[in-house]
């Protein structure tokens, strides 16, 4: 009997930063390497990825990394796992081109070249597992789910797909290969849940690719079309309706112009050769000729538009003219920050229209094709993944439907490992799994503490306390001077300025004279009685920062050499002070007092 594993590095209880292990005798396939977009409490924060330490010990047995799809989710946090891994990296033609575009832009890793091509055609032999592959339809061409036969049965992972009977080569789902695979026996699936709240159908691609056409034809001013830059489905939509109603394309943001390159050349995307220009041409022409095409960073075009909204894009200014046209659908962890793009958007006069406002065009499965592929794999055992436990749950309710058994139904977490024994899964031991937050160029430099001081600065702002001693003669050379950030405006709170000042004077005294001075002590003492005392006049907690400088401390050397310079000495007294240079301070002090005789 095989020895099975199933862990969760990420994709759980989330959206997004899809990571899941699976161990079979020994033997580790990474499935996905995602990244997700931060939630709002992560200030500052760039991208989080899934947290490997656990696998650093394992290294010698990962086998490779097998990737479904080349969006963000499913490669973004690659680069960062071969800085760590050095193991093959297996997928489509498109993402394996996605990836190398995302490698490279990493100086750590961007020489790595163990890329591997498969398709929905390929099986690949690990002594005593085999992988396969199975062709799904997503918003990104050559889309793969992938298959772990063993002794024991298949394990399949979808991946994110949906069912779309009209979908173009390229984005067909394989639906004689879901029966195939599901006839050999499936003994676990992992199936994307991300759309497991859609009740009804979702939007197919034919009437998406309409529902935008006519946005443009009605449009009379210039268009921002707001989309995902590896979405290349939803690109092409937009490239067609530009060409049918006259307009050109401009092209704006990090990410776009090498994805289109690349799709470009590998045939997966058509683009009419005088269809594109640049912002300073667009500038030339009439609103009604020009459409911009606005992705951010990774892609993600909510923080481009925002910046476009501020008026932060020196290229790109918004009119009452405008239409902004959204045609991503931002995950439910933007939706604050979605709405708050809205607004920012109609403070420039322009307009705004969503396109989930009117269709649902998520490339995830609604409940009826989530139940449909349970169907098709008939799996023994069931796991939900890729969404929040709402969604895992409502997920499981649906398996139970078709008719598998609640018991063999598992809701994870990160860091849950799944074992197989006797014939069945269970959850036994538990692995630590967090967080690893990327912050420029920073991996996994920011954690809890980091995040509550930027929260609190955010909140509360910060007070700064510089005060300067004597600590040989005890006493403060100079009154404490405050400088405030963030918490109140000092020159109409100087009475608040002042007490704050005269606290930290005797808190300092006290601790002067005290026998033991300790500079921990010291600085613990002026920030926690501060504190109490602002928060009882202002209900507030800013981050308090005291600064406590040094002075006198090398005086008495500089009053003897001193003296010394004004009292040049002789010859035969230069002998004497070398010979009483051996002993300590008392004998130096007592030379300069003979000097000055």
């Amino acid at each position: 009997m095989s020895s099975i594993k199933i862990i969760p590095f990420g994709g759980v209880r989330e959206n997004g930063k899809n990571m899941y292990a699976v161990e079979i005798e020994n033997q580790i396939f990474i499935l996905d390497a995602g990244l997700k977009y931060p939630e709002n409490e992560l200030m500052g924060i760039d991208v989080v990825i899934p947290d490997w330490e656990y696998l650093k010990k394992r290294k010698n047995d990962i086998v490779g990394v097998f990737l479904t799809h080349g969006h963000a989710d499913a490669i973004g946090a690659l680069p960062y796992f071969l800085m760590d891994f050095d193991v093959p990296v297996f997928g489509s033609e498109m993402t394996i081109a996605l990836a190398k575009l995302a490698v490279k832009g990493h100086k750590e890793v961007k020489k790595f070249n163990d890329f591997h091509v498969v398709d929905e055609s390929t099986a690949i032999d690990f002594n005593d597992v085999t992988v396969s592959f199975f062709a799904t339809t997503h918003t990104i061409p050559e889309t793969l789910g992938i298959v772990l036969e063993t002794s024991e049965g298949n394990i399949v992972y979808t991946g994110d797909f949906k069912f779309d009977q009209t979908a173009s080569t390229g984005y067909q789902t394989d639906l004689a290969r879901l029966a195939e695979i599901g006839s050999q026996g499936v003994l676990a699936l992992l199936s994307d849940s991300a759309g497991a709240g859609i009740t009804g159908a979702s939007a197919r691609e034919k009437d998406i690719g309409e529902y935008i056409l006519e946005t443009f034809k009605y449009q009379k001013g210039r268009i921002v079309v707001a989309s995902v830059a590896s979405n290349i489905m939803r690109v092409q939509q937009i490239i067609d309706a530009a060409v049918k109603v006259g307009r050109k394309l401009v092209l704006s943001g990090e990410d776009i112009e090498q994805i289109i390159d690349t799709a470009m050349q590998l045939g997966k995307l058509k683009l009419p050769k005088d269809l594109l220009i640049s912002m300073e041409e667009a500038n030339d022409l009439e609103p009604n000729q020009v459409v911009i095409l606005e992705t951010g960073k990774m892609g993600e075009p909510i923080k481009s538009l925002q910046q476009i909204a501020n008026g932060d894009n020196p290229k790109l200014h918004l009119s009452d003219s405008d239409l902004v046209f959204v045609t991503t659908t931002p995950s439910y962890a933007q939706e604050t920050e979605v709405q708050k793009t809205k607004d920012m958007i109609y403070r420039t006069g322009a307009e705004v229209k969503f396109i989930s406002d009117d269709l649902n065009p998520s490339g995830h499965a609604n409940q009826n094709d989530e139940q449909l592929m349970l169907n098709f794999m008939k799996p023994k055992f069931f796991i939900p993944i890729q969404g929040e436990y709402r969604l895992l749950d409502r997920h499981a309710e649906l398996a139970e439907e078709v008719g598998i058994p609640a018991e063999n139904i598992f809701i994870v977490n990160k860091g849950d490992v799944l074992t197989y024994k006797n014939g069945k899964f269970h959850v036994g031991e538990h692995i630590d799994v967090a967080n690893t937050m990327i912050d420029g160029t920073g991996i996994g430099d920011i954690g809890n503490i980091v995040l509550r001081d930027r929260r609190v600065l955010s909140e509360d702002g910060i007070f700064v306390v510089v005060a300067t001693i004597d600590r040989k003669n005890k006493k403060i050379v100079a009154r404490p001077q405050i400088t405030s950030r963030g918490f109140v405006f000092v020159k109409t709170n100087r009475q608040l300025m002042k007490q704050s000042a005269d606290l930290v004077e005797k808190v300092v005294q006290e601790n002067l004279d005290q026998k033991e001075f300790d500079w921990g002590h010291l600085k613990q003492d002026v920030r926690e009685k501060l504190n109490r005392f602002l928060f009882d006049q202002t209900k507030r907690h800013p981050v308090i920062l005291p600064v406590i400088m040094e002075v006198n401390q090398n005086s008495r050397k500089k009053v003897s050499a001193q003296k010394n310079e004004e009292n040049e000495p002789s010859k035969q007294d230069n002998k004497k002070k070398a010979k009483r240079h051996s002993g300590r301070g008392r004998g130096r002090k007592h030379h300069a007092k003979k000097n000055n005789a």
